[in-house]
This record gives structure tokens, sequence and C-alpha cells, in this order.
């Protein structure tokens, strides 16, 4: 047997032998698509990419794989390797390196590698394939393989890949596609504010509808109450403005006794509707 059949990174052990090998044709079929009517890439929609441009589209598999991410690169035009014009050439080398560095932005992403085969289609596309990382059994040229026997990643982790390389690429122009998995949750259909107020509470706040309820609800006042800016003025009968220059800052007006009052803290008002919705709606939904 070969000797890359005893490297680390190659997925079978045990008997194996080697196939016979077919003669040589005469004559090679033409590859899928070969004179552009039967395309498959051609006639697929953007939609079914998950990143286009002008001269460019990205797609996936139809689902996940055992690697973290792959992805096939193609031009819009109808032309393999070395049919492509200057500009459509210049523009692969900065489209590889752009995907590349894209996939490899991923969480548990250690290597892209990049391939072209070209025997099965005639339009050009480029494989990316993602090699997790930490897994040095996966490294070299049979990771292709291992793709189909590694288990299947989950699928939610599987888009939220697609969407950020989607996302990455559109950062320099063209169109994202890929959309990250939608967390599947329902809010109440309505939304009950607890409050701790009773009917009399509502009641004894109830807006006063006279000037008779006004003055019937205000407190019982001294006839000493300053009625100027006098610093005598306000001043208890049988006392002097003295009494006044020594308040500190915090207290309220002396009351009978001639004693400051200690400053009371104001109750925090409740908060209103909107703002509780506010509260509940903002909720960090990262997967």
């Amino acid at each position: 047997m070969p000797d890359f059949t005893r490297w680390p990174s190659f997925p079978f052990e045990g008997d194996m032998r080697v196939k016979k090998l077919a003669p040589p044709v005469e004559v090679e079929p033409p590859r899928s698509g070969e004179d552009g009517s039967d395309c498959v890439a051609c006639g697929t929609p953007d939609d079914a990419y998950i990143w286009v441009s002008e001269r460019w589209r990205v797609r996936a598999m139809d689902r996940p794989t055992g690697l973290p991410m792959v992805l096939i690169l193609e031009c819009r035009s109808h032309l393999d390797l070395g049919d492509l014009p200057n500009l459509l050439a210049a523009e692969l080398g900065v489209m590889t390196v752009r995907l590349e560095r894209a996939i490899r932005s991923l969480d548990g992403v250690a290597r892209v590698h990049v391939n072209r085969w070209g025997d099965g289609s005639a339009h050009l596309h480029m494989w990316f394939l993602a090699r997790p990382y930490g897994r040095l059994q996966l490294r070299g040229t049979f990771l292709s393989l291992w793709d189909d026997i590694l288990p299947v990643i989950p699928e939610h982790q599987w888009r939220e890949n697609l969407a950020l390389v989607a996302a990455w690429l559109a950062d320099f122009g063209g169109k994202a596609n890929a959309e990250p998995a939608h967390i599947a949750w329902e809010s109440p259909a309505t939304l009950t504010v607890p409050t701790t107020s009773t009917d009399d509470d509502r009641e004894d706040g109830r807006r006063p509808a006279t000037l008779g309820d006004v003055q019937a609800a205000a407190p019982t006042t001294d006839s000493w109450v300053r009625h100027s800016d006098s610093p005598a003025a306000g001043s208890q009968p049988g006392t002097t403005a003295a009494h006044h220059t020594g308040n500190v800052p915090g207290t309220a007006a002396p009351n009978g006794t001639g004693l400051p009052i200690p400053h009371q803290p104001t109750a925090s008002a409740t908060p209103s509707l909107s703002s509780v919705i506010g509260d509940i709606e903002e909720v960090d939904h990262t997967p």
C-alpha cells in the first residue's frame, strides 16, 4: 500500500486493497454545462447564494456537513479558469483572499483549504473548506474525505456561520443573502404591569376639581408665614432673623419649636408603561 495510508490524516485503517485501474478512453465525455445551455450555475438564481455581486457569487451546500464551513466561489460569466480575462483573473485573486479571510474569522476555524478540480462542471468554481481548530488529524489532502465522515455540525451554528461570512463579504460590496437562524420565542399577547396602589389610594390621589377642593386640601399655615424677602420675615413672634441664619443646607425651614426639620428624601416616580415595555423588549437575542 502507498505510504499515505499510514499517515495520521488518512481516514481509513484495516485491510484495504487498491482498485483496478480502468483503461484510458480515447475521447473524454463533455463536462456538465460544457456548452453553457445546460449549465446549472448559470441557471441558478441569486437567492440560492449566500452572497452575490456584479461578477461573483458564493454558494454553500444545501445542508450542514462535518466541517464548520464549505463554500464555493463562482464567477457569473460562463468561463473556466483558463478562459478568464485579465479583469476577472485579477479579481479572482482578490476574491480568493477575501473569502479565505472571512471563513478563517469564524470561531473554531484553524485553516482554510482552497481547491479547484474542474472535472465535473465546466463553469469555474473554487472550493473553500474550513479545517476545525485543534483537529490535527484533519491536516493535509484528505480534508474533503473527512467532511463526509465527521458528525454533522448543528444547523443553527451552520446558518450563523453562513451569515457571518456573507456579512464580511458585503462590507466590501455586493449583497448578503444569508441570515442567521431566528430565535423562536413568543411574547405575551397582553402585558400586565403590577401595581401596589389600592382603590383608596387612587381615590385620595384624584385631581382636585375646584379651587375650594385645593384650599380644603391645603395644610393649615401659621399666621407668621413670611410674606416678604426681609431677613426677619417669616420669623416666629418673639424670635429674630439670627435663628434662621444658622440653618445648614439640606434642612427645611424651622418648625414651631425653632429646630431645623431634617430633609426628607423624595420618593422615586413610578416607571411609565413605555419604559417597562422598553426594558422588556431590549433583550439580548445573541444565540
